[in-house]
């Protein structure tokens, strides 16, 4: 069963969303270091939904029409304003540009500042809550007791991921020199922001 987990983990994390936006932009606006909270968030945040998953409070927001929908416009939301301010950022360089010297590096910001972004970015999706409560079953116990066996389960996926989403940043983060390009950063901002509009608009028309 543990390669069969492991291996949808992998389809899973290696498909586009909003963690994976969120790990790219980091690491090529600030390189690998200033990814690694925000990674640690992101997996926080996936730990707390399968410890929530375990204890059955992910089933009632999959089931409450209310929770989903509170979830699902939060985290629209909090996409949004990060896709703007990714936009606003870009425009800022654009209007700096021949005015005044830029940094070659940007400055990334708090450690906790990062980690609480992917924190909240994992928490505000009501997907990964549905997704939970679908996906962990299939790999549990029929009987006996479900939190233990989940806890496991949900502590090798963020173990996977961590890795993987850290080999991204480090992928990504060995060029963000090139990335670090006024002309460059300026792209990297339109196209980050664009991607975060986008999948904030795709949050907040998600069916369940």
């Amino acid at each position: 069963m543990l390669p069969a987990f492991l291996l949808a983990v992998l389809v899973i994390a290696a498909s586009p969303g909003p963690a994976m936006a969120l790990i790219l932009q980091r690491s090529g606006l600030h390189g690998f270091r200033a990814a690694v909270p925000t990674v640690l968030g992101i997996e926080a945040g996936l730990f707390l939904w399968a410890l929530a998953a375990g204890l059955g409070v992910a089933a009632l927001v999959a089931a409450s029409e209310v929770a989903f929908l509170v979830l699902k416009v939060a985290g629209a939301f909090f996409l949004a304003y990060l896709g703007l301010r990714a936009l606003g950022a870009g425009w800022a360089l654009r209007a700096r540009e021949g005015r005044e010297p830029l940094p070659a590096v940007p400055d990334p910001g708090s450690h906790r500042g990062a980690f609480l972004e992917g924190l909240v970015v994992q928490l505000a999706n009501p997907k990964a809550a549905v997704f939970l409560f679908a996906f962990y079953p299939q790999f549990l116990p029929a009987d006996g007791p479900v939190l233990g066996p989940t806890v496991v389960l949900a502590t090798i996926q963020v173990t996977f991921e961590t890795g993987l989403y850290l080999a991204l940043a480090a992928a990504v983060g060995s060029a963000s020199a090139w990335f670090g390009r006024t002309r460059i950063r300026r792209r990297l901002h339109y196209v980050s922001g664009a991607v975060l509009l986008a999948l904030g608009l795709r949050v907040a028309t998600a069916a369940r």
